[in-house]
């Protein structure tokens, strides 16, 4: 047996927390350091000393670390870490934008290492069952693929707005379940709460393969809702992501004879399938992964370069949004 992968961890915080739990619980991790300038605020480190910054976690000898520090610190971190040559998993977004982030995956590249990014969405069950059966046409070819990302405003969130700290997840999870990249994008975003970040973004694009594709994020709302719906030839796929659950609106194949129900229709209501399926926690799922991949091993995880590409749509977002809804193709940015 091999031993196991010596493990670090910066930041402490809320998601740090749960990592610091799961690093724990994990085969084949050991936690043997932890980091935070800010100390141990959730009394997560137990009888490991609290490093007081990234220099000092990466002379601990490790093999793999994980960065869940504030986006503006990802960067720098990671590349201390690499410089160290460890494996390291950051926490999405990549960095504070996209040319901070394609220095970083060349780094990674240059020296052999895994780098990747934390795009937990990838390992919600509900999104991995969707992803295999639009791979198998079970719905034929995509027409729209639509989110929806609300919630209220998290306190814990100061260094960037809903863009990237919410749409990062619903562009990737888009463009991973289609198997395509973003081609063009236009947005709108709002100003509600008094800060100088955005807390609503309404992005419409289009992308590589033709598939229209429409987000709501915002933090701006009572109630809480992660759905993804996805729009084909033979049906709709609607994936609630806060409860894994994912259902199949098929077409329908019987003729409608009641005129005043077949009115506007331009497909007739067909069966409706709830699927049933193992539902593990998506964090342990991509710890786990990111355990595999180190070990030589394929998975889902979001590479660098497809978490830069995310970045670069949420910023082309940005843009079109402070000049008036203007529509962005993605090939007049600077390539990944």
């Amino acid at each position: 047996m091999t031993a196991p992968l010596r493990a670090g961890l910066l930041g402490l915080g809320m998601m740090g927390r749960h990592h610091a739990r799961l690093l724990r619980e994990i085969d084949g991790i050991d936690l043997v350091a932890v980091a935070d300038p800010a100390g141990d605020v959730h009394g997560v480190a137990g009888s490991l000393p609290v490093l007081p910054d990234v220099e000092a976690l990466a002379s601990a000898g490790l093999d793999i670390a994980v960065v869940a520090v504030p986006t503006r610190f990802h960067a720098a971190a990671a590349t201390t870490l690499a410089e160290a040559g460890v494996h390291v998993m950051v926490e999405k977004p990549i960095a504070d934008s996209s040319e901070e982030g394609r220095v970083l995956a060349d780094l990674f590249d240059a020296r052999g290492l895994v780098g990747t990014v934390g795009h937990v969405e990838r390992f919600n069950p509900a999104l991995q069952q969707l992803r295999a059966r639009l791979a198998e046409g079970e719905i034929g070819d995509v027409y729209q693929i639509a989110t929806r990302r609300q919630s209220t405003f998290p306190a814990r969130i100061g260094d960037v707005g809903v863009a990237k700290d919410l749409a990062t997840h619903d562009i990737d999870l888009t463009a991973w379940v289609a198997q395509s990249s973003y081609a063009a994008v236009s947005a709108q975003t709002a100003f509600q709460s008094g800060r100088s970040f955005e807390d609503m973004i309404a992005i419409s694009g289009r992308l590589q393969d033709g598939a229209v594709v429409n987000h709501l994020i915002n933090w701006l709302s009572p109630m809480k809702e992660r759905v993804t719906v996805v729009t084909g030839e033979r049906g709709t796929f609607i994936a609630d992501t806060a409860t894994a659950d994912l259902t199949l609106h098929r077409n329908g194949t019987a003729a409608l004879e009641w005129e005043s129900v077949s009115t506007f229709r331009g497909v007739s209501e067909g069966d409706v399938t709830r699927f049933a399926f193992p539902k593990r926690e998506p964090l342990r799922s991509e710890l786990e992964a990111f355990r595999d991949a180190v070990n030589g091993r394929p998975t889902l995880l979001s590479t660098m370069r497809e978490a830069v590409h995310v970045l670069s749509v949420v910023e082309a977002s940005l843009e079109s949004a402070s000049d008036d809804g203007r529509l962005i193709r993605m090939g007049q940015r600077a390539a990944v």
